[in-house]
Parts: C-alpha cells; sequence; structure tokens
C-alpha cells in the first residue's frame, strides 16, 4: 500500500515524496500474504477496487519493469449451504453490472477446475477467470523502484516515532533518524496504524489478527492453470506454490495480538476441513509455512479518507485481508484526494468517521 502510494504520487508529479519503513520493504504483512488478486466482492466498492486493481496487475511488468508472477486462473469459491448459494448470487449480478465476468457454476464443473477437492454435499460454486494470484514483495518492489525513478525518496530501517503539528496543521514526522518536515501524512502502516494515528489524535479502529499458511511438497501432475480454491464454509483454501501448494485458513480460536509466530493449534481443525472438501491435501506433506497480521475493522471493510483534524492527514489501512489486492486501485484513490482530485470510485463511506456514524459497511465475501 504504502509503495503503491508513493509511486503514484510522484509519478503525479508531487515533489519530495518520502515513504519512511520501519524495517526492510515487505517485511511486515505483505511478504505474508497468499498473494490472491481479485474483483468477487459483495460490496460495490470492493469490486471496483478490486477490478481496478486487477487491470493494473496485468500491466505492472510493461508499467514497471518488474515481473510479479501474475496467474490469473481464477478464484473459485465451494459453496455449501442454500445461505451461501443466495449470498454469491447476488455477489455475482452486481459484480456482473460492475463488468466483472464471474458466474455461478455447478459442483461438476467445479471439480473440473479443481480437481482435488470432493463435491460431496457441494451445492454450488461462484468463479471468475479474471481473478488469480501472484507475488507480493515483487509488486512491492516493482512500485518502490518505480517510486523511485520518478523521484520519491525510500528511508528503510527508519522508525516514525511521532506526529508534529502546530494548531491544526502538521508540521513534521520524528524518526528515530532525524525529523522530516511536512505539510501532510499519508498513513499505510497495517496492521500498526492505530498507533501511528494516535500520534496524530486520529483514531483509527484496526487492530491485528495472526492468520497462518503452510506450503506443501511438489504434487505430481499440479494442474498449472489450477485456481485459488476456497472452500467458504471452513475458508479453507489453496493454490499452486512453486510445483507444491499455499494453503490457508482462518483459525476462530485466534485472538488479536501482534503475534507472528506459527503453531500448531490451527492443524486439527485445517484437517477436518480438508477431509471434508479437499481430502487429497491430507496425504501432503507440509514443507514450510509462516503466519503474518490482517489489519481487521468491526466491518471487515477498509479504512480510506483524509481526518477532519489534523489537516492533511491521510490514511489507507484496515483492510482486513484485501490490502495487498486492492493497493493498485487504493494508490490512485489516495494520490487524487491528496491532490484535491474526485477519484475514480467515491470512498466517501470508507471514512473512519462511519464508526462513529454507526455506519458499518460489512463485506460479506471474506476469507
Amino acid at each position: 500500500m504504502g509503495t503503491s502510494i508513493a509511486y503514484q504520487l510522484a509519478r503525479a508529479g508531487v515533489r519530495d515524496v518520502v515513504l519512511v519503513e520501519r524495517d526492510e520493504l515487505a517485511s511486515g504483512s505483505t511478504s505474508r500474504a497468499a498473494g490472491g488478486v481479485r474483483a468477487q466482492f459483495s460490496d460495490e466498492l470492493n469490486i471496483q477496487l478490486g477490478a481496478r486493481s486487477l487491470e493494473a496487475f496485468a500491466r505492472f511488468g510493461d508499467e514497471t519493469g518488474h515481473d510479479i508472477g501474475l496467474h490469473q486462473v481464477g478464484y473459485l469459491f465451494l459453496l455449501s449451504t442454500p445461505e451461501e448459494v443466495a449470498a454469491f448470487e447476488a455477489g455475482v449480478r452486481l459484480q456482473n453490472e460492475l463488468g466483472v465476468p464471474s458466474r455461478m457454476i455447478d459442483p461438476a464443473e467445479a471439480r473440473r477446475l479443481s480437481p482435488l477437492i470432493t463435491t460431496d454435499g457441494l451445492l454450488a460454486a461462484a468463479f471468475s477467470p479474471d481473478d488469480g494470484h501472484c507475488t507480493p514483495e515483487a509488486v512491492v518492489h516493482g512500485y518502490a523502484a518505480a517510486a523511485r525513478r520518478h523521484g520519491a525518496t525510500v528511508v528503510r530501517h527508519c522508525e516514525v516515532t511521532g506526529i508534529e503539528t502546530q494548531g491544526d496543521e502538521i508540521t513534521a514526522v520524528a524518526t528515530d533518524r532525524g525529523r522530516i518536515a511536512t505539510p501532510a501524512v499519508v498513513c499505510a502502516a497495517g496492521a500498526w496504524s492505530r498507533a501511528v494515528g494516535a500520534m496524530a489524535g486520529v483514531d483509527l479502529p484496526v487492530e491485528p489478527l495472526r492468520r497462518q499458511i503452510a506450503i506443501t511438497e511438489p504434487v505430481p501432475d499440479l494442474p498449472p492453470d489450477l485456481p485459488m480454491t476456497i472452500d467458504f464454509t471452513s475458508s479453507l483454501y489453496f493454490h499452486t506454490e512453486g510445483p507444491g501448494l499455499l494453503v490457508g485458513m482462518s483459525d476462530p480460536d485466534e485472538t488479536p495480538g501482534f503475534a507472528t509466530g506459527t503453531h500448531d493449534r490451527w492443524i486439527p481443525r485445517l484437517a477436518e476441513a480438508m477431509e471434508r472438501r479437499a481430502p487429497a491435501l491430507l496425504d501432503l506433506r507440509r514443507t514450510g509455512g509462516w503466519a503474518g497480521l490482517y489489519e481487521i475493522t468491526p466491518d471487515h471493510n477498509a479504512l480510506i479518507g483524509e481526518a477532519s483534524s489534523p489537516s492533511r492527514f491521510l490514511y489507507a489501512t484496515g483492510f482486513s485481508g484485501h490490502g495487498f489486492l486492492q493497493g493498485p486501485a487504493v494508490g490512485e484513490v489516495v494520490r487524487d484526494l491528496f491532490l484535491g482530485h474526485d477519484p475514480f470510485v467515491d470512498i466517501t463511506p470508507l471514512r473512519a468517521e462511519r464508526f462513529a456514524a454507526d455506519a458499518l459497511r460489512p463485506e460479506v465475501n471474506c476469507v
């Protein structure tokens, strides 16, 4: 998110853009993401942000010169209850109205697309061929390099310690490597955004939640066009990762916090979901894995906007697992907000003030 915004600002001619990173680029949540990219959402804004980002990912190599390993093999949501089917049918209608080529399919077609699954108890599925997955850290480094070419400065190993204000105006960002004079700040700190917002007196209701991923041994005869496959009931998902698979699932017992160590508490529930929906995965040996942080908001929708006070404090955070895939579009949105232009989509409903006004905007299609 930060590198996308820095790139878009610098490309638009904004001078003296400085991206401050506490550690290495992509060392936070991005490098630990599953890398999925999609426009299949239930919320109109999320559909538009996802579709716009898919277009950007498709031209990323030409635009930045970086290969991001994009595989547009589709997203396949497996649906096992009448309620899920009805919700996704409504989602597909909305997606189609907005130009997304998603469709409902029967269990037999779902099995043809993703032969590792079983169709027992499966009622239907939703599929969109334009979705897929790519390499998150490659996107970060591609945007960072392109931002530098347009004049932006990227400062690594530099921790923000405070935001200085005078009256209602921002005057500087304090860091452990010195003071950066500036009249404007964009917070794109992911799971750590609440603390950054507090430095400016802005409440960003974001909390971190650990999610884990496992990598398997090579899988013989793995289809090269295997879609990102999600069992919506359990949240079990998998896609190709080299010669093997990347496998993940949410853990309902996880509590909010910044812990990113891996544990095996989720394995029994993961095995149960595999046995029910993709028993072939049970025979695969785990060869690695990691944990990262989601940045959760109360309605699982993003926070994008500009604070009413102090002036020129902008934010893009709280994406609840959708940040990587929406990064390209949100970079454009924040650029336009900074420049005083109307973005390609009205993001007013995603302002942080919606929680104080009890105007929640829940996203149903979360995994």
